[in-house]
């Protein structure tokens, strides 16, 4: 947790019913069915999309649109193409854009553990956010087949990323959810730790499972929930203090449920790594003595290692599943290519990274302001056209399958799975979702059935509107892209 957070405010509590803002980041709604068949030429367009976008119910949001050609300059429709918008989850087109062009698609994340001599060991973490127990257990199982049967000092070097785990202009009830889980050096399950309530009879305290034993001595839970009559409601509040170490239990789980399932991002990733690799270690029954979090400068030899899936495959779980972790990760890794100045983090090095390679795309860099490398920043601005500008940009690159390919499809895959199902344009719209209060976007490609391959951007922005209603408008506008035809 950065530290930011922290001085000053240790006892305050603020309540989050879990679930409910990760419904907004990621959660999509269905689309009804369209049964319009009819064809519009260019020409008609704007009338038809301003049909959609001035109606009374969106008058005070602010839209942004922009559509071409995916291989002209010439724009079909264009509405504050220029200005910036709140991005949401498109942010995350850049970030994967940029770190396909610098970093390639084969290219992998990698997690060693060094021998240093005088019994000293090294493990070194880079951020891999694909990192998993079953990975973990991989690295000491290496270690046991090379004859190591004890570690007298364990050094775990966390210098490859630098600043803070969390950025500062998140919202609080954000970094508190399982999709704002801090970013480190070590990323393990996701930095994610979870627990689940076993209902018992009716007025009794819910029973508290840990997934992971190790982590009940982590925190001091006051469990307030209770059991309920069979078939009524589930629903659990959590508080954190800003510590993040006490958690507060209230709400109701029905008798005849199933357990009601939490996550939590860990508060100290470098302590949560440190903890599961001893219980891997104890597994292989390998004696791990002392443990330090620092920096190695004597990394003699590499005696095991574990690697990412490749980039072109960490890119698809960004941006179809939306997974902020994933990108931000990716935005520090692309910050570690570099050295890190004084008073620079690795977020902010990365950050440059994605301007110095949209440039080289044509995407103009005074179109964007970043925060962050996920879209969860509310500090964050994109103008449509350069959302536009990167999609046209990096499809005329040796990369250009493979980011296309990491996009959800429209009533297939990803965050669009469920939208725009039995419409024209299932399952030739490959697409980037965006969604925060308010905020809500969609970006990407089409195949048109009678007219040239487009590239658009759709971006509301101060709307007081349900995110169902905004959404369903801005499929109506995909689906009206499909019924171009040249005239």
């Amino acid at each position: 947790m950065s530290k930011k957070l922290t001085l000053g405010l240790m006892l305050l509590f603020v309540g989050v019913k879990v679930g409910v803002p990760q419904q907004l980041v990621k959660a999509q709604t269905p689309t009804p069915t369209a049964t319009t068949t009819k064809s519009i030429c260019p020409a008609q367009l704007g009338t038809a999309i301003d049909t959609i976008i001035n109606r009374p119910l969106f008058n005070r949001s602010r839209w942004g649109v922009l559509i071409k050609p995916l291989s002209s300059v010439q724009s079909l429709y264009s509405r504050d193409a220029e200005k910036y918008f709140i991005p949401a989850s498109n942010t995350k087109l850049l970030t994967t854009a940029a770190a396909l062009l610098q970093l390639g698609a084969d290219f992998r994340i990698r997690t060693s553990i060094y021998q240093n001599g005088n019994g000293v060991f090294t493990v070194i973490g880079r951020g891999d956010p694909s990192l998993n127990d079953t990975q973990l257990q991989s690295l000491v199982q290496q270690l046991r087949q090379k004859g190591v049967t004890q570690i007298p000092q364990l050094i775990a070097d966390n210098s490859y990323i630098q600043g803070d785990v969390v950025n500062s202009t998140w919202q609080w009830e954000d970094i508190q959810s399982d999709y704002g889980a801090p970013v480190n050096s070590f990323i393990l399950n996701q930095n994610i730790v979870g627990f689940k309530l076993i209902p018992q009879t009716v007025g009794k305290t819910p029973q508290l499972v840990w997934n992971e034993p190790t982590e009940v001595r982590q925190w001091l839970v006051v469990n307030r929930s209770v059991t309920v009559a069979e078939n009524q409601p589930s629903y659990i509040n959590i508080s954190r203090d800003l510590t993040g170490r006490i958690l507060r239990i209230e709400g109701q789980v029905s008798a005849n449920s199933a357990p009601y399932l939490v996550e939590l991002p860990v508060v100290d990733p470098d302590a949560y790594f440190l903890r599961r690799l001893r219980t891997a270690f104890n597994q292989e029954k390998i004696n791990l003595g002392k443990t330090v979090i620092g920096h190695s400068t004597t990394n003699q030899q590499e005696l095991a290692s574990v690697q990412s899936p490749p980039l072109g495959e960490l890119i698809q779980e960004t941006n179809q599943n939306s997974n902020n972790l994933f990108a931000e990760s990716l935005l520090r890794v692309l910050g570690g290519q570099s050295p890190v100045l004084k008073n620079q983090s690795s977020a902010d090095i990365g950050l440059e990274a994605i301007k110095k390679n949209l440039t080289k795309l044509g995407v103009d860099p005074t179109g964007y302001q970043l925060a962050d490398g996920s879209g969860l920043s509310r500090r964050n601005l994109i103008s449509p056209e350069a959302l536009v500008q990167t999609l046209q940009g990096i499809a005329k690159t040796p990369v250009a399958n493979v980011y296309r390919a990491s996009l959800p499809v429209a009533g297939k895959n990803g965050t669009l799975a469920s939208r725009l199902r039995n419409t024209p344009a299932e399952g030739i719209v490959q697409a980037k979702t965006g969604t925060l209060r308010g905020a809500i976007s969609l970006s990407g490609y089409m195949n048109t059935p009678e007219y040239e391959p487009l590239v658009f951007s759709i971006m509301v922005n101060q709307s007081e509107q349900p995110a169902s209603t905004l959404r369903q408008a801005i499929d109506e506008i995909v689906v009206l892209l499909t019924q171009l035809k040249p005239c």
